[in-house]
């Protein structure tokens, strides 16, 4: 299991323009972990927490710990991607791993988006 790491981790620095990508995607989360973490209004009313087109109420309320949930969505996605892109480089090639790697930059920008309008919402409240 150590020599699998250890040749994956080494294709992967082999690979520049793999590696800067997922550095960029790694700094994206952290700096997007960050920016929702610290935008979290506590309260003991309930907040905002997501939006649905769908239903009778368009706005549905929940604790304002429920708003974490995204700042873990973002760092498990870096992780996640980083780990399946390095897998995918050592089974099939770079073009599908850094194919991979892009997906997973504009999930975590899609998600970015998501919470930074959800956590706008909370100022109509």
């Amino acid at each position: 299991m150590k020599e699998i790491i250890n040749k994956s981790l080494k294709e992967l620095i082999a690979n520049r323009y793999l590696l800067a990508l997922v550095c960029l995607m790694v700094l994206l989360s952290i700096i997007s972990a960050m920016n929702i973490g610290f935008s979290i209004n506590f309260s003991e009313r309930q907040l905002i927490s997501h939006y649905s087109g769908f239903g009778e109420t368009h706005f549905y309320l929940s604790q304002w710990y429920y708003l974490f949930g995204f700042v873990f969505f973002v760092i498990s996605t870096a992780i996640l991607h980083t780990i399946i892109a390095v897998k995918l480089l050592v089974l099939k090639g770079s073009p599908l791993a850094i194919m991979f790697i892009w997906f997973g930059i504009g999930v975590i920008l899609l998600g970015w988006v998501m919470a930074s309008r959800i956590l706008g919402l909370q100022a109509l409240l």
